[in-house]
């Protein structure tokens, strides 16, 4: 069953440039607490870990993704999931044959429920410290309840955790030889944070990408937004950045925005590292969000002319 139009749009299930996009809804509802919390049950169920390519694995539930970076001086954990999706990362780090209390950074795409709602609990079962971008920090310290969405309340909140370290834009996260970059990439959240490595797998270099989301949920208003007034600019601002990061491999939050089923399947079929190289991909993925972005501020900008 194909999900509402505000499913794809949360989930980032963007359609490639190429295709016929749908129609432009009018300006959307909230969704109800019922609905999304069969979304978020729809996420939550386990899938088997891999390993990528080079020192990068999959961790993560079948719809909320968790990438574990592995090095001699301890690993670095990219995103929790839900508060009730750790001990499925904890089993898969643990499948893999690494030790959870080995996990010494914890860094996040964005602070949402369904992507850091686990960090507190990760953060007491290792003891690794929690990074995060300024603005993001601020909605991990409060559980969420500084979130602009206007969803049922109850469903974006989770439990506080600490931010040990604020991370600039541009700025480097190193341990054991890996380096991340971060690449502030605001307007999903206040703080979505976009980050780039270079990953060596067979003597090749490989540029990737673990884009932090760009979609505008349902509710969120562009123009106007009291609880968010530079939602526009910020936008604007990362869609130009997403167009300058160099790419041969992309991941993301949720696996559809990345083809995930297809390109793990493809993996495990004997292609390897191989499968996941999409630079047409990532140019895709962004066009279309952008795309999505523009023709949702279009009809807003057409609905408030008198």
């Amino acid at each position: 069953m194909r999900a509402p139009r505000f499913a794809l749009l949360l989930a980032g299930f963007w359609l490639p440039a190429s295709a016929e996009a749908a129609p432009v809804p009018a300006l959307s509802a909230t969704p109800t607490r019922s609905w999304v919390t069969q979304l978020f049950d729809s996420w939550r169920a386990p899938v088997p870990p891999r390993h990528l390519g080079g020192n990068l694995y999959y961790v993560g539930a079948s719809g909320v993704s968790a990438w574990l970076f592995s090095t001699p001086e301890g690993h670095i954990l990219l995103d929790t999931g839900f508060a009730d999706t750790v001990p499925i990362i904890r089993r898969s780090v643990e499948q893999l044959g690494f030790k959870l209390t080995d996990i010494k950074l914890i860094l996040s795409s964005h602070a949402h429920i369904d992507h850091t709602g686990g960090h507190a609990a990760m953060k007491r079962l290792t003891g690794a410290q929690v990074l995060a971008s300024a603005a993001d920090a601020r909605t991990l310290e409060s559980g969420g309840a500084d979130d602009f969405l206007t969803w049922p309340k109850d469903t974006l909140l989770y439990q506080p955790v600490k931010v040990d370290r604020i991370i600039a834009d541009g700025e480097e996260v190193t341990l054991g030889g890996t380096t991340l970059t971060a690449h502030l990439t605001p307007g999903h959240t206040r703080g979505a944070t976009t980050w780039t490595m270079s990953l060596t797998d067979a003597g090749k270099a490989y540029r990737v990408v673990f884009f932090s989301s760009a979609s505008i949920n349902d509710g969120t208003r562009l123009l106007g937004n009291p609880h968010y007034p530079e939602i526009v600019a910020d936008l604007e601002g990362s869609f130009a950045r997403f167009k300058s990061l160099p790419c041969d491999i992309f991941f993301a939050p949720h696996g559809g925005q990345f083809a995930m089923a297809d390109k793990f399947a493809r993996h495990d079929r004997g292609d390897g590292i191989a499968a996941f190289v999409d630079p047409e991909g990532w140019k895709q993925l962004v066009a279309g969000a952008e795309k999505t972005f523009r023709e949702i501020l279009a009809r807003e900008n057409t609905l408030q002319k008198p």
